[in-house]
């Protein structure tokens, strides 16, 4: 059963609070195979990225809750992840992060993890992968609330998902959070002013939540991804082909397992490690420039 979060289109949004359609009760047994085993929750799974992490975990024995923006997706996600794992339980929720580029979707998140509770589920780990790409943002041009939108997704709402999840996490005597940054929050690039903000926003964010959790057994860590490829390769082949980002050190560039087996090791084997950064990006980190081979 696939659970919605938000509101729907045909209301004013100022008059609906966030509702679950729920398909079907889950039975008590659910709910104690959720307690018995590892929960990790993961956000933005139904695509790229997201879909290698929900693998790696499920793959590890993990039971995994997940979040879409679009339920007809969640849903779809859901079936395959439920039958490529069937020895570990897979619960979907689509959610939105914002009610307009203003505002978070603090009720959303809220029943979110009042209905977790409600089945008895508590996620020792949070992968946060969910992002806005803040694509084609130019100072100029584009009005404020663009900006907004992508700050408020990525770094507001993923305090919020992390206040709600670090207050159980506190409950239940520690836990894991992992955020799935990008290493453009060191190195800039054109006509993304707000994302490469938000990545810079959120690691200093990380750093603070790893000080002020760790009293409380709560680990929290990023990932650092370059350049990875999803299917905007596949859809864009031409520009790929000759993006600089490509030319890295070692001669390859990161799949989506790669980022997975990363977020995998800070919620599994990196016990006394935290507010740290692993990057993922063939080593474009450590070069000033790329160098392009000669076509021949």
């Amino acid at each position: 059963a696939v659970l919605h979060a938000g509101r729907p289109p045909h209301q004013e949004q100022k008059k609906i609070t966030p509702y679950f359609g729920r398909v079907e009760r889950f039975s008590p047994l659910f709910s104690t195979i959720f307690c018995i085993m590892k929960t990790v929750l993961i956000t933005g799974a139904c695509i790229n990225t997201g879909v290698d992490i929900v693998h790696k975990f499920a793959s590890e024995g993990y039971n995994v809750v997940f979040t879409g923006r679009d339920p007809e997706k969640v849903s779809a996600a859901q079936s395959k992840y439920e039958a490529q794992f069937p020895n570990v339980k897979i619960l979907g929720y689509a959610i939105n992060s914002l009610v307009d580029e203003r505002t978070v979707d603090e009720q959303a998140v809220e029943v979110l993890f009042e209905d977790l509770d409600e089945k008895g589920i508590f996620a020792e780990t949070l992968v946060l992968n969910a992002a806005d790409q803040g694509l084609g943002i130019k100072i100029f041009e584009n009005p404020l609330t663009d900006f907004m939108k992508v700050i408020n997704t990525n770094v507001v709402w993923n305090y919020f998902m992390v206040e709600h999840a670090g207050k159980r996490m506190k409950e239940h005597g520690g836990g894991n959070i992992v955020f799935v940054n990008s290493n453009t929050a060191y190195r800039a690039i054109p006509d993304r002013v707000a994302y490469v903000a938000s990545k810079g926003g959120q690691l200093g964010m990380m750093r603070a939540l790893a000080l002020d959790l760790g009293k409380y057994n709560i680990r929290v860590n990023a990932v650092l991804p370059g350049m990875i490829k999803t299917d905007r390769w596949e859809k864009n082949p031409d520009f790929y082909a000759k993006v600089p980002s490509r030319f890295t050190p070692i001669g390859d560039v990161a799949v989506g397992a790669d980022i997975a087996d990363a977020v995998y090791h800070f919620a599994a084997h990196a016990r006394n490690t935290t507010g740290a950064e692993l990057t993922v990006d063939g080593g474009n980190m450590i070069q000033l420039y790329p160098i392009v081979p000669e076509e021949k």
